[in-house]
């Protein structure tokens, strides 16, 4: 056993091996495999708690004529026939409008279109399903031709990204209108079609895997990408969220196609610099989908000045919104392997210390996804060298760790307890456990973190659980004088092991017993 005094450097690592060791190095996972988890469960909650992956556009793109919405013109009918009915009626005039001809013909066909998309951009209900009923899409489609006036065409697709908003049917009706949209992303069109063009296929991406893979084989994904180096902010903005509705299935082909485009790197970067929030938001988003499905954009990304600019974000702002996908982009990138935190993270330089500072402000946070984000990129970040991990052992997230993994809620406590595993550890063989730093273990199991450990042993969730059986391993191996024994005795350690004695998994019911046998069997107590 090591005495934990010089422990050896961790070993070289694959690119696929997970970062994060979990405690015993012979129970593991890949990191790609890990971060693809993580990617398909952000689309889920970015869909339905923290950014809608669909958004209504209410009020105008900035830089149109339109004078906006003014209160004369909002939908004041609460009853929906009547709305529905006034819905019907403006399609009849779409229809007609389209064979004017002559002088007043295109102001015609603007006002008819601004009049259906204001019913569908004003009710906190909109009609979608009776504009559909009443054959809206065709006729947006051919407003949509080319040839068409700008007016026109915005508000077409403005129609089309609100109707996109819709329920999953309503969203599927648009396939007709793709490849015109996607036709709108190319630099012929004004930056404000394009925009409002980028909105609706944002919208229909932002449903499905399905629709995600119809707009990728029509070439959506190169014009959103050009439009994201957009001067103009919620244009490059718009294309951003729009790209990042593309890319987040858990195939990684159109990620490796997007970092693959001359200039996306650059326009990342110039966009998180910028000191616009709502802009870096939607641009950290692209890089979480980047760096979770993609070794290839993990190395690009990780020789570029993103990280840094990720770092400096965490550090400076309170907007939760951006700091949620800031925390998740910089965690993936540190999950890859040693290189990655070695290269990004250098023990005494100031952006290190900054992004140590920033992690324990979330910790401390009183928003739950802060502070499980947080203990995440941390339990990362200690699995790699020893420097990092005294980093983290001598600084304020130790103690707080310890308190999330007694009190915090479960999700949390689970990956504060892999950071504190982490830092009490460095890999063997890949047969053997783990060395210990048997400084840090003293310290953490005295400081009260042993309970929490064995509370985690009591979880039904087998990797919890597991978690508490390997800290439990340590803390018996490693405790000095062969008081860890007693130690976990004293926590009722003995009780939470043994019902483990007939479990159906194999893996914790060897573990379990071959730990009570060798530390609790018949000598055990006799002098």
């Amino acid at each position: 056993m090591a005495d934990g005094n010089t422990p050896a450097s961790p070993p070289p690592a694959s690119p696929l091996q997970r970062h994060r060791y979990a405690i015993k190095s012979s129970v593991h996972n890949t990191a790609a495999s890990r971060r693809r988890e993580q990617a398909i469960a952000i689309g889920k909650e970015r869909r339905e708690a923290l950014i809608r992956a669909k958004r209504v556009c209410r009020t105008p793109l900035s830089g149109s004529d339109d004078a906006g919405i003014e209160e004369d013109d909002m939908v004041v009918d609460k009853e929906k026939e009547g709305l529905e009915a006034r819905t019907a009626q403006a399609v009849e005039e779409l229809k007609s409008a389209l064979s004017s001809q002559g002088k007043g013909a295109q102001k015609k066909k603007t006002e008819v279109l601004r009049a259906l998309r204001r019913l569908l951009s004003q009710s906190e209900v909109p009609p979608i399903e009776a504009a559909i009923k009443a054959g809206a899409v065709p006729l947006l489609v051919q407003y949509l031709s080319f040839g068409s006036s700008d007016e026109q065409l915005l508000e077409a697709a403005w129609c089309l990204t609100n109707i996109a908003a819709g329920e999953p049917e309503e969203t599927k009706s648009l396939l007709p209108a793709l490849p015109l949209l996607v036709a709108h992303l190319g630099e012929k069109s004004s930056t404000l079609v394009a925009e409002q063009c980028a909105w609706a296929i944002g919208n229909v991406a932002g449903e499905g895997a399905d629709l995600r893979s119809t707009l990728l084989a029509q070439g959506a994904l190169w014009p959103l990408a050009r439009l994201m180096l957009s001067s103009k902010g919620s244009a490059a903005r718009t294309a951003a969220w729009a790209l990042s509705n593309l890319i987040k299935g858990p195939d990684p082909k159109a990620v490796n196609e997007l970092i693959g485009i001359e200039g996306v790197l650059n326009a990342i970067v110039q966009n998180l610099e910028k000191a616009d929030e709502e802009l870096a938001t939607e641009v950290a988003w692209v890089v979480v989908y980047l760096s979770a499905l993609s070794e290839k954009a993990i190395s690009l990304i990780v020789r570029s000045h993103v990280p840094q600019l990720l770092i400096r974000r965490l550090l400076a702002s309170e907007n939760l919104q951006l700091l949620i996908p800031v925390l998740r982009g910089l965690g993936n990138v540190v999950a890859g392997d040693g290189y990655m935190v070695d290269s990004i993270l250098i023990v005494g330089n100031n952006i290190t210390d900054q992004a140590l500072s920033s992690l324990i402000k979330c910790l401390r946070s009183d928003n739950r996804v802060l502070r499980k984000e947080a203990s995440w990129v941390l339990s990362n970040i200690a699995a790699g060298s020893f420097e990092h991990k005294k980093l983290i052992f001598t600084s304020e997230a130790t103690p707080v760790l310890i308190h999330l993994l007694n009190n915090a809620q479960y999700d949390i406590r689970k990956e504060a307890a892999y950071t504190l595993g982490n830092l009490c550890v460095v890999p063997a063989g890949s047969s053997e456990p783990p060395n210990i730093i048997v400084e840090h273990l003293v310290s953490i199991i005295n400081s009260g973190a042993l309970p929490g450990f064995i509370n985690l042993l009591r979880s039904a969730d087998i990797e919890s659980a597991r978690l508490g059986l390997q800290f439990l391993e340590l803390a018996m191996r490693g405790y000095p004088d062969g008081q860890g024994p007693n130690l976990v005795e004293r926590e009722d350690g003995i009780e939470a092991m043994e019902r483990f004695q007939f479990h159906e998994n194999d893996v914790m019911r060897n573990m379990a017993n071959g730990l009570v046998d060798k530390y609790f069997g018949e000598d055990y107590g006799v002098e």
